[in-house]
């Protein structure tokens, strides 16, 4: 049997996550086995395994995922000349909501009440994502608002804190939407 490269292994384990995500957003967290990732991906029960441990890692590595995508949008953001200001960023963050993402990440919030393997995977996600509002914010005031940088950064602390508070919020609406409400 071939080897993968580590190029195709990356491959595999997105092909897994994206499979473990509709199974979570159709199914729950609780209710999805690895027999409907497996039957959702089209891969053997196998080669899941071989590309993560158990559905906690599934879980986890969904969570990057999603934070890996808004990590470059925020990053994007903060490089650029004239960073949004904190109404602007919110409003794009809420704007980029995908509503499947959105009921994964809330059924991983509450298991996370529960689970300390998923508690520590969501403490973490959303530290991550503070920590870039941060940045963003910080950048808005030093290049927009000529502010000092290290003035600027302990003002952006609680501003990012309120933005991340309000995309959470609206991160549960949108999960608590039902399918026929995303399309109206």
């Amino acid at each position: 049997m071939p080897r993968l490269t580590d190029a195709r292994k990356e491959l595999r384990r997105a092909q897994i996550a994206e499979a473990a995500v509709r199974c979570f957003d159709r199914n729950g967290l609780e209710r999805t086995s690895i027999a409907d990732i497996t039957a959702e991906s089209g891969l053997s029960a196998g080669s899941i395994y071989t590309h993560y441990r158990n559905k906690a890692d599934l879980v986890q590595a969904a969570a990057r995922e999603v934070l890996a995508k808004r990590a470059e949008v925020l990053g994007e953001y903060a490089a650029s000349d004239t960073p949004p200001d904190p109404d602007e960023l919110l409003a794009r963050l809420i704007a980029a909501i995908d509503p499947a993402e959105a009921r994964v990440g809330v059924q991983t919030w509450g298991e996370a009440t529960t689970d300390p393997v998923i508690r520590g995977i969501v403490v973490d996600m959303i530290d991550q994502m503070r920590a870039m509002l941060r940045d963003c914010v910080t950048a808005w005031l030093v290049k927009v608002e000529d502010q000092e940088p290290a003035a600027a950064r302990e003002r952006a602390t609680p501003i990012a804190h309120r933005v991340s508070a309000l995309y959470q919020a609206e991160l549960l609406y949108t999960a608590l939407r039902s399918p026929t409400q995303e399309t109206a």
